[in-house]
């Protein structure tokens, strides 16, 4: 990252152990129409612009009660490789990528709270 902005709105979700172990394996895009790699080292997860291979998010996982969580999170605000809304914007976008990419998931409310966010003026908060 250029600029890293560590996150202070962090995801609140508890990923299972078994959802680990998937996010672990890491994403790989298929094609140009993926916009996302993803890759852990160790207990660090690093999400990447599959066209550019620049990096915008990084997020440290760490074991709780239940599962695991996201304990610190960066993502790139220079201009020139990502905009930045906000920290709630990215917390949102951070934890999008991971569920339905990564995992598969629907995602369905994460998604329209990224549009919401957009079309609302309210991503700047």
């Amino acid at each position: 990252m250029l600029e890293p902005q560590r996150l202070a709105d962090l995801p609140a979700r508890i990923w299972s152990d078994a959802e680990w172990e998937r996010i672990q394996l890491g994403y790989a895009a298929r094609d140009m129409d993926e916009k996302w790699d993803v890759l852990v080292e160790g207990k660090v997860t690093y999400l990447h612009r599959s066209w550019t291979g620049f990096a915008i998010f990084e997020a440290r996982f760490d074991a709780v009660d239940g599962g695991w969580r996201i304990s610190e999170a960066l993502t790139e605000s220079a201009r020139s490789r990502h905009r930045y809304h906000s920290d709630r914007y990215a917390r949102v976008m951070l934890e999008l990528v991971l569920s339905s990419v990564v995992l598969g998931e629907p995602a369905s409310e994460l998604r329209a709270e990224t549009v919401a966010l957009l079309t609302t003026g309210s991503s700047k908060t």
